[in-house]
Protein backbone atom coordinates (compact mmCIF):
# COMPACT_ATOMS: atom_id res chain seq x y z
CA UNK A 1 0.00 0.00 0.00
CA UNK A 2 1.38 3.41 -1.24
CA UNK A 3 -0.54 6.80 -0.06
CA UNK A 4 0.18 9.81 -0.97
CA UNK A 5 -1.29 12.73 1.21
CA UNK A 6 -1.21 16.39 -0.04
CA UNK A 7 -1.36 19.12 2.46
CA UNK A 8 -1.12 22.52 2.57
CA UNK A 9 0.36 25.03 5.02
CA UNK A 10 -2.10 27.70 6.15
CA UNK A 11 -1.95 31.07 8.00
CA UNK A 12 -3.17 31.08 11.36
CA UNK A 13 -6.79 32.38 10.78
CA UNK A 14 -6.19 34.47 13.72
CA UNK A 15 -3.47 36.75 12.44
CA UNK A 16 -4.82 37.37 8.87
CA UNK A 17 -3.52 40.51 7.11
CA UNK A 18 -4.75 41.71 3.46
CA UNK A 19 -2.58 43.48 1.34
CA UNK A 20 -4.69 46.09 0.11
CA UNK A 21 -2.75 47.11 -2.68
CA UNK A 22 -2.35 43.31 -4.10
CA UNK A 23 -5.45 42.08 -2.92
CA UNK A 24 -3.75 39.14 -1.49
CA UNK A 25 -2.74 37.54 1.91
CA UNK A 26 0.37 38.67 3.63
CA UNK A 27 2.08 35.56 4.84
CA UNK A 28 5.15 37.31 5.79
CA UNK A 29 5.12 36.92 9.82
CA UNK A 30 2.21 35.20 9.78
CA UNK A 31 2.26 32.17 12.60
CA UNK A 32 1.70 28.76 9.85
CA UNK A 33 -0.32 25.68 10.55
CA UNK A 34 -0.79 22.70 8.99
CA UNK A 35 -4.71 23.19 7.26
CA UNK A 36 -6.66 21.26 10.27
CA UNK A 37 -8.71 19.29 7.12
CA UNK A 38 -5.33 17.57 5.98
CA UNK A 39 -4.21 16.59 9.36
CA UNK A 40 -6.99 14.11 9.18
CA UNK A 41 -6.17 13.22 5.61
CA UNK A 42 -2.57 12.40 7.23
CA UNK A 43 -4.45 10.11 10.23
CA UNK A 44 -6.21 8.06 7.56
CA UNK A 45 -3.67 7.62 6.00
CA UNK A 46 -1.23 6.38 8.73
CA UNK A 47 -3.95 4.42 9.63
CA UNK A 48 -4.01 2.03 6.49
CA UNK A 49 -0.34 2.09 7.09
CA UNK A 50 -0.48 0.44 10.64
CA UNK A 51 -3.18 -1.91 8.93
CA UNK A 52 -2.26 -2.55 5.65
CA UNK A 53 1.35 -2.09 5.44
CA UNK A 54 3.26 0.06 3.10
CA UNK A 55 4.05 3.73 3.04
CA UNK A 56 2.64 7.35 3.39
CA UNK A 57 4.54 10.44 1.40
CA UNK A 58 3.32 13.59 2.05
CA UNK A 59 3.60 16.35 -0.52
CA UNK A 60 2.66 20.42 -0.57
CA UNK A 61 3.49 23.00 -2.96
CA UNK A 62 4.22 26.07 -1.11
CA UNK A 63 7.38 28.66 0.09
CA UNK A 64 10.95 27.06 1.59
CA UNK A 65 8.89 27.47 4.89
CA UNK A 66 6.23 24.88 4.57
CA UNK A 67 8.93 22.38 4.88
CA UNK A 68 7.44 22.85 8.83
CA UNK A 69 4.15 21.68 7.95
CA UNK A 70 6.33 18.29 6.54
CA UNK A 71 7.68 17.85 9.14
CA UNK A 72 4.69 18.10 11.67
CA UNK A 73 3.15 15.67 8.65
CA UNK A 74 6.72 13.23 9.48
CA UNK A 75 6.32 13.40 13.13
CA UNK A 76 2.17 12.10 12.91
CA UNK A 77 3.53 8.88 11.09
CA UNK A 78 4.09 10.02 7.60
CA UNK A 79 7.03 8.02 5.97
CA UNK A 80 8.33 10.87 3.54
CA UNK A 81 7.99 14.22 2.41
CA UNK A 82 8.48 16.66 -0.42
CA UNK A 83 7.85 20.18 -1.38
CA UNK A 84 6.84 21.61 -4.50
CA UNK A 85 8.70 24.85 -4.97
CA UNK A 86 9.86 27.52 -7.40
CA UNK A 87 9.14 31.44 -7.55
CA UNK A 88 7.37 30.87 -10.28
CA UNK A 89 4.82 28.70 -8.74
CA UNK A 90 4.01 31.91 -6.77
CA UNK A 91 0.28 33.52 -6.79
CA UNK A 92 -0.86 29.88 -8.22
CA UNK A 93 -4.69 29.83 -7.98
CA UNK A 94 -6.63 26.20 -7.62
CA UNK A 95 -6.09 25.43 -11.29
CA UNK A 96 -1.98 26.30 -11.48
CA UNK A 97 -1.98 24.61 -7.66
CA UNK A 98 -3.49 21.44 -9.30
CA UNK A 99 -1.52 21.33 -11.94
CA UNK A 100 1.86 21.72 -9.90
CA UNK A 101 0.67 18.82 -7.72
CA UNK A 102 -0.30 16.61 -10.51
CA UNK A 103 3.13 16.59 -11.73
CA UNK A 104 4.65 15.92 -8.67
CA UNK A 105 1.92 12.78 -8.29
CA UNK A 106 2.74 11.41 -11.49
CA UNK A 107 6.78 12.03 -10.43
CA UNK A 108 6.09 10.11 -6.89
CA UNK A 109 4.38 7.50 -9.37
CA UNK A 110 7.11 6.58 -11.40
CA UNK A 111 9.36 6.03 -7.91
CA UNK A 112 6.72 3.43 -6.72
CA UNK A 113 3.27 3.02 -7.33
CA UNK A 114 0.31 4.60 -5.88
CA UNK A 115 -2.51 3.17 -4.35
CA UNK A 116 -4.87 6.41 -3.16
CA UNK A 117 -4.16 10.03 -2.74
CA UNK A 118 -6.32 11.60 0.52
CA UNK A 119 -6.56 15.49 0.47
CA UNK A 120 -8.49 17.55 3.39
CA UNK A 121 -12.00 18.64 1.78
CA UNK A 122 -10.97 22.19 1.93
CA UNK A 123 -8.15 24.54 2.94
CA UNK A 124 -8.60 26.70 6.01
CA UNK A 125 -7.32 29.83 3.68
CA UNK A 126 -9.44 29.67 0.26
CA UNK A 127 -11.76 27.25 1.72
CA UNK A 128 -12.79 26.10 -2.13
CA UNK A 129 -12.31 22.55 -2.50
CA UNK A 130 -10.99 22.87 -5.85
CA UNK A 131 -7.68 21.35 -5.97
CA UNK A 132 -8.49 17.62 -5.04
CA UNK A 133 -10.89 17.22 -7.58
CA UNK A 134 -8.36 19.35 -10.15
CA UNK A 135 -6.39 16.90 -8.97
CA UNK A 136 -8.50 13.82 -9.24
CA UNK A 137 -9.25 15.03 -12.88
CA UNK A 138 -5.72 15.22 -14.70
CA UNK A 139 -5.07 12.08 -12.93
CA UNK A 140 -8.09 10.54 -14.23
CA UNK A 141 -8.72 9.13 -11.36
CA UNK A 142 -12.27 8.51 -9.52
CA UNK A 143 -12.65 11.14 -7.14
CA UNK A 144 -14.18 10.55 -3.74
CA UNK A 145 -15.26 13.57 -1.82
CA UNK A 146 -16.12 14.67 1.80
CA UNK A 147 -15.41 10.81 3.29
CA UNK A 148 -16.43 10.29 6.58
CA UNK A 149 -15.77 6.90 6.69
CA UNK A 150 -13.42 4.46 4.57
CA UNK A 151 -15.88 1.12 4.79
CA UNK A 152 -13.81 -1.33 2.69
CA UNK A 153 -10.35 -1.22 1.92
CA UNK A 154 -9.30 -4.19 -0.70
CA UNK A 155 -6.09 -3.31 -2.18
CA UNK A 156 -5.74 -6.58 -4.03
CA UNK A 157 -9.09 -6.19 -6.04
CA UNK A 158 -8.41 -2.49 -6.64
CA UNK A 159 -11.64 -1.62 -4.91
CA UNK A 160 -12.54 0.81 -2.23
CA UNK A 161 -15.92 1.71 -0.53
CA UNK A 162 -16.44 5.16 1.45
CA UNK A 163 -19.35 6.88 3.40
CA UNK A 164 -19.53 10.21 2.06
CA UNK A 165 -21.51 13.20 2.93
CA UNK A 166 -23.68 14.50 0.45
CA UNK A 167 -26.83 17.45 1.05
CA UNK A 168 -29.18 15.27 3.42
CA UNK A 169 -27.57 12.51 4.28
CA UNK A 170 -24.72 9.83 3.74
CA UNK A 171 -23.87 8.11 0.55
CA UNK A 172 -22.19 4.99 0.37
CA UNK A 173 -19.91 4.84 -2.66
CA UNK A 174 -17.97 1.77 -4.20
CA UNK A 175 -15.07 2.84 -6.30
CA UNK A 176 -11.79 1.45 -7.99
CA UNK A 177 -8.39 2.12 -6.68
CA UNK A 178 -6.42 4.38 -7.66
CA UNK A 179 -8.67 7.07 -5.94
CA UNK A 180 -8.31 10.62 -4.79
CA UNK A 181 -10.19 11.21 -1.12
CA UNK A 182 -10.80 13.88 0.36
CA UNK A 183 -11.90 13.72 4.36
CA UNK A 184 -13.73 15.94 6.49
CA UNK A 185 -12.66 15.70 10.12
CA UNK A 186 -15.49 13.42 11.31
CA UNK A 187 -13.57 10.90 9.23
CA UNK A 188 -11.13 9.66 12.23
CA UNK A 189 -10.03 11.44 15.84
CA UNK A 190 -6.70 13.02 15.58
CA UNK A 191 -4.02 11.36 17.60
CA UNK A 192 -0.83 12.72 19.26
CA UNK A 193 2.41 12.47 17.47
CA UNK A 194 4.96 9.90 18.92
CA UNK A 195 8.08 10.94 20.82
CA UNK A 196 10.16 8.82 18.17
CA UNK A 197 8.44 10.23 15.40
CA UNK A 198 9.21 13.61 16.69
CA UNK A 199 12.62 12.78 17.40
CA UNK A 200 12.84 11.90 13.29
CA UNK A 201 10.75 14.53 12.44
CA UNK A 202 13.21 17.50 14.05
CA UNK A 203 16.19 15.60 12.06
CA UNK A 204 14.27 15.12 9.13
CA UNK A 205 14.91 17.16 5.58
CA UNK A 206 12.28 16.83 2.91
CA UNK A 207 13.49 16.13 -0.92
CA UNK A 208 12.74 19.20 -2.81
CA UNK A 209 11.98 19.83 -6.31
CA UNK A 210 11.27 22.81 -8.18
CA UNK A 211 9.66 23.37 -11.78
CA UNK A 212 12.51 21.70 -13.69
CA UNK A 213 12.59 18.49 -10.87
CA UNK A 214 8.49 17.88 -11.59
CA UNK A 215 9.45 18.09 -15.86
CA UNK A 216 7.14 21.37 -16.27
CA UNK A 217 8.86 23.47 -19.34
CA UNK A 218 5.19 25.41 -20.02
CA UNK A 219 5.09 27.90 -17.55
CA UNK A 220 1.88 29.24 -18.66
CA UNK A 221 0.54 26.44 -16.57
CA UNK A 222 2.13 27.89 -13.51
CA UNK A 223 2.28 30.57 -10.77
CA UNK A 224 0.46 33.91 -11.92
CA UNK A 225 0.71 33.00 -15.36
CA UNK A 226 -1.75 29.82 -15.36
CA UNK A 227 -4.22 30.92 -12.84
CA UNK A 228 -7.28 32.39 -14.46
CA UNK A 229 -8.33 33.70 -11.08
CA UNK A 230 -8.73 37.35 -10.55
CA UNK A 231 -9.53 38.46 -7.64
CA UNK A 232 -10.89 41.95 -7.33
CA UNK A 233 -11.06 42.54 -3.62
CA UNK A 234 -10.46 41.13 -0.44
CA UNK A 235 -10.62 42.75 3.10
CA UNK A 236 -10.49 41.34 6.46
CA UNK A 237 -13.69 41.44 8.61
CA UNK A 238 -14.55 44.32 10.83
CA UNK A 239 -13.91 43.38 14.70
CA UNK A 240 -16.37 43.03 16.29
CA UNK A 241 -17.68 46.11 18.56
CA UNK A 242 -17.73 46.17 22.41
CA UNK A 243 -21.30 46.33 23.88
CA UNK A 244 -23.08 45.70 26.90
CA UNK A 245 -25.25 42.97 28.16
CA UNK A 246 -28.31 44.15 30.38
CA UNK A 247 -29.56 41.50 32.85
CA UNK A 248 -33.53 42.51 33.54
CA UNK A 249 -34.47 41.17 37.45
CA UNK A 250 -36.83 38.43 36.74
CA UNK A 251 -38.64 38.25 40.39
CA UNK A 252 -41.64 39.94 38.36
CA UNK A 253 -42.48 37.96 35.49
CA UNK A 254 -44.95 41.24 34.55
CA UNK A 255 -42.66 43.65 34.88
CA UNK A 256 -39.64 42.36 33.72
CA UNK A 257 -41.99 41.50 30.67
CA UNK A 258 -42.51 45.54 30.44
CA UNK A 259 -38.69 46.53 31.31
CA UNK A 260 -37.68 44.17 27.88
CA UNK A 261 -40.08 45.67 25.94
CA UNK A 262 -39.06 49.13 26.71
CA UNK A 263 -35.31 47.97 25.79
CA UNK A 264 -36.46 46.88 22.62
CA UNK A 265 -38.68 49.78 21.91
CA UNK A 266 -34.95 51.84 22.72
CA UNK A 267 -36.18 53.73 25.40
CA UNK A 268 -33.92 54.63 27.83
CA UNK A 269 -32.11 52.13 29.63
CA UNK A 270 -32.51 53.43 32.89
CA UNK A 271 -36.42 52.99 32.53
CA UNK A 272 -36.29 49.68 32.68
CA UNK A 273 -35.24 47.59 36.53
CA UNK A 274 -31.99 46.27 35.62
CA UNK A 275 -29.72 44.36 38.27
CA UNK A 276 -26.61 44.30 36.79
CA UNK A 277 -24.37 45.25 33.73
CA UNK A 278 -21.60 43.98 31.96
CA UNK A 279 -19.53 44.17 29.08
CA UNK A 280 -19.04 41.35 26.14
CA UNK A 281 -17.94 40.94 23.00
CA UNK A 282 -21.18 41.76 21.04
Amino acid sequence: MHAVVSIKQVPDTAEVRIDPRTNTMIRTGVPSIVNPDDRHAIEEAVRLKEKFGGRVTVVTMGPPQAREALREAISYGADDAILCSDRRFAGADTLATSYALWKAVLKIAEIEPIDLVLCGRQALDGDTGQVPPGLATRLGWPQLTSVLKLDEVDFAGRSIQVHRAVEGGVEIVKSKLPCVITCTREINVLRYATFPNMVRAARYQPSLWDKTDLGIDDESQIGLRGSPTIVSKVWAPLRRQRGTTQVIDGSDPQEAARSLARILMGEPAEEAPVVAERGTDG
